[in-house]
């Protein structure tokens, strides 16, 4: 390992290599994203377990901006692991803001799980969600500015309510991160639970992802499908693992993301809700909080980074490709692109726990750890929601994009680049060699004591055999009604996009004829005073507030009473004055 890369932030090293490729010409820019990245992995694999890195603060705070522990470790892995695989997918992007953008979103991912204090933790936490917020902008399309914004407002509210609990944490002079279990369950945890829970994507505040993530470029997207939600779900088994109140929001995202994706149309925002619905299977497990199910959220979360980028890769290269993303716009892909169909089938065979995948040797340890904390009815709705990944990934998508007749709606615009193709093989060959070698590959890094999972066994076959007879029945049953069609599924984010989007716009309507009223009596009372103090004798008029439309001398006259009795006054009360001096 060359010297200077000892001890190194490995986030630094993203940054560093965004900052280096967005100033170089396209072509270096090329080799920089494909190459520079694995920088970055290589130090992290040469820092110790137990190093804590740090340097004074104002005098009275320590930052401890690298700290390497079991769990850090395997997510900061995975997140350089991935970092490579984006790099070499997004290199032929002429963009540098988005070179820039998605390296420094990388790192500061790495950031967040290396920082041992709250400061380093908030601080990362904020350049994760504006560097993201980039990705989403960059795309020419109209949409993207306004889904850009209202994910920028949801991450900005998950930032603050972090920010009011770090606060309130520093205050009580407690600096390091750890779990928050033990207590107190103050003001501070739940303000910090519902910030990460924003960005987990926790029903109902799970809008900003499916509604931000397909408005996001063809390669920003598949890196924002890798970061955003892990860095949540790891925050979630480092500061709040033990929590029963995570086991019931993991179960219900793990259904409702199912269950919305077998509706939608949309590639990319179908692969969005089924975010949602894997996340919920590790939120699960993190509220668990046993040592499988806690070991199970872990694996599941290496495991989706891997899986869930590779479907947005191949639904991406085929965008990129023909342009299209709508599922019934397509169909016969699987002879006009073969090795994208090939990476497809071992992405949906992975998010489907299909053995030999790695999908298989993760996703069923969380729900053997319900079943071995009694929680039968939390195992069951897991295995419910897995039905739904077949259904939807595994025969919609697989069959309606790959298998059916070519309807001659996406011609190809152009060739799908090799470095893409380079990315999904990488990706491919990953989810193959962890599925089929998950002790030598996976296990013996998890961060939660030994492993007492044994995925290949006849009972975990059968069920996944059962699993898949179960979804594919009503499919086939139902096959002339399965395809989609284009039409707009309500979510929870019509809340924001109609009532709330009206309820900002009648405060600034409001505002806005208040501060125009203002302002018009403001001016009138200007030019009334000005009126006035032109002549201070036109006090003594009936009407001195009479606005004249013009000037006239006899409008400035007082009679002659009005000075003979000014002076008969005068007179009258110098008399008494010496009167009565006298």
């Amino acid at each position: 390992m060359i010297p200077m890369f000892e001890n190194f932030h490995p986030g630094i090293i993203f940054i560093l290599v965004g900052f280096f490729a967005a100033l170089c010409a396209p072509k270096e820019r090329r080799m920089i994203l494909a190459c520079c990245p694995v920088l970055a992995l290589l130090g992290m694999l040469h820092i110790a377990p137990g190093t804590d890195l740090k340097f004074k603060f104002l005098e009275d705070f320590t930052i401890h901006y690298l700290y390497v522990d079991s769990l850090s470790w395997i997510f900061a892995v995975i997140f350089c692991i991935f970092g490579i695989i984006g790099g070499i997918y997004s290199c032929h992007h002429k963009s540098p803001l988005e070179a820039l953008c998605s390296m420094a979103y990388v790192g500061s991912s790495i950031g967040v799980v290396l920082a041992h204090d709250w400061i380093t933790f908030l601080f990362f936490w904020e350049l994760e969600a504006v560097a993201s917020t980039f990705l989403i902008w960059n795309d020419p399309r109209p949409t993207s500015r306004s889904a850009g914004i209202r994910y920028l407002l949801v991450h900005t509210l998950s930032g603050n309510l972090v920010l009011f609990g770090v606060i309130m944490k520093l205050v009580q002079g407690d600096i390091l991160v750890h779990n928050l279990l033990a207590g107190p369950h103050d003001a501070a945890f739940w303000a910090i639970l519902a910030g990460v829970c924003i960005n987990v994507a926790a029903v109902p505040m799970h809008g900003w992802l499916v509604d931000g993530y397909p408005a996001a470029t063809i390669t920003g997207s598949v890196f924002m499908s890798s970061y955003t939600t892990k860095v949540a779900v790891y925050s979630l088994l480092r500061i709040f693992g033990g929590t029963e109140l995570l086991i019931g929001v993991g179960v219900l995202m793990a259904l409702y993301g199912a269950t919305y994706a077998v509706m939608e149309n949309d590639m990319i925002k179908l692969l969005s809700y089924h975010i949602v619905s894997q996340v919920g299977y590790m939120v699960a497990g993190a509220g668990i909080g046993t040592a499988m199910s806690m070991n199970g959220a872990t694996a599941h979360a290496f495991c989706d980074i891997l899986f869930k980028s590779l479907l947005f890769m191949c639904c991406n290269a085929i965008t990129y490709a023909t342009g299209i993303r709508k599922i019934n716009q397509l169909g016969g892909m699987a002879k006009r692109y073969p090795l994208v169909f090939v990476c497809f089938i071992v992405g949906a065979f992975s998010i489907a726990g299909v053995p030999f995948f790695n999908g298989f040797v993760s996703k069923m340890m969380t729900i053997e750890a319900a079943e071995e904390a009694h929680m039968g009815t939390v195992a069951l709705l897991l295995e419910l929601a897995s039905v739904g990944t077949f259904l939807s990934i595994c025969f919609k998508m697989l069959y309606f994009i790959f298998l059916a007749p070519d309807k001659g709606m996406a011609p190809e615009q152009r060739p799908i680049e090799s470095n893409m193709k380079i990315a999904m093989v990488l990706g491919a060959v990953l989810c193959t060699v962890i599925g089929c070698f998950p002790e030598f590959s996976l296990y013996q890094f998890l961060p939660f004591g030994p492993v007492g999972y044994v995925p290949y066994t006849v009972m975990h076959f059968s069920n996944q055999l059962i699993m898949g007879f179960v979804a594919v029945i009503p499919f086939l049953m139902f096959l002339p009604r399965m395809e989609p069609h284009t039409a707009i599924s309500l979510d929870t984010d019509w809340f924001y996009r109609r009532p709330f989007k009206s309820c900002v716009l009648g405060i600034a309507y409001l505002c806005f004829g208040l501060c125009r009223s203002f302002g018009h009596a403001w001016g009138v009372g200007v030019r009334q005073i000005m009126v006035v103090t032109d002549n201070p004798m036109q006090f003594l008029d009936a009407k001195p507030f009479h606005e004249k439309k013009r000037y006239s001398p006899d409008n400035y006259r007082t009679s002659i009473a009005d000075t003979i009795m000014i002076i008969l006054t005068v007179l009258f009360i110098c008399i008494f004055y010496f009167r009565t001096s006298l």
